[in-house]
């Protein structure tokens, strides 16, 4: 078994090692929320867009670049409001706004995978790529809006991400998703404090 695993980490290229080092340090610094996150997801996404490509996961590697783009914009959006020094706060979506949304991606999620299985692949794998992918999409946009729920979202897609990485032969990738389920479980308690002291301190002032 050591031996197996040994062979499969010897096996891990020096880019998936450099991508899984950079998305890995996305995840620490979106915690933070330092804008700095959105540097490192477009390193990690360039690279990973080339590895999902080569990997026959035609949606993961679409989802670079909405990646990209949406740390350009994510970069914008956290830092025009500090350098005007109206930081963005995290804020809370409605429940109805959630089942609206998720209903959209669930609808695309299948087409897409239907298209997928007609363009030749196999099993659930198709749909499982396209739910995954769209399911970051939505969370991503999340993120750089700084919705708290981003990262319920993530604990899900990161999960079933890493068994499909798994299923492709990129190991280091599936560990680095299922430690992101972990982290984003921290993310999750550190934005909601963050979102009821901003809450505390609205209130505090409103009595002033």
């Amino acid at each position: 078994m050591l031996e197996a695993w040994a062979r499969a980490v010897a096996e891990i290229s020096p880019a998936e090692w450099v991508a899984v080092a950079f998305a890995f340090a996305y995840v620490l610094l979106a915690i933070r929320q330092d804008a700095w996150c959105w540097a490192t997801s477009i390193v990690s996404s360039a690279i990973f867009l080339v590895l999902f490509a080569r990997a026959g996961l035609l949606m993961q590697a679409w989802l670079q670049v909405f990646y990209i783009a949406t740390a350009v914009y994510g970069w914008w959006a956290w830092r025009s409001g500090a350098a005007q020094g109206r930081e963005l706060p995290v804020s809370r979506w409605p429940a109805s706004r959630h089942a609206l949304a998720l209903g959209v991606v669930a609808v695309v999620s299948l087409a897409n995978g239907w298209w997928e299985a007609r363009s030749g692949a196999r099993g659930l794998v198709p749909y499982v790529d396209a739910a995954t992918a769209w399911v970051s999409v939505f969370a991503t946009w999340l993120v750089a809006r700084k919705v708290l729920e981003n990262w319920l979202y993530w604990i899900v897609a990161d999960l079933i991400a890493a068994a499909l990485y798994w299923s492709q032969g990129l190991l280091a990738t599936s560990v680095l998703f299922v430690a992101y389920a972990v982290l984003a479980v921290r993310g999750y308690r550190a934005w909601r404090e963050d979102l009821r002291r901003h809450q505390a301190a609205a209130m505090a002032g409103a009595r002033a």
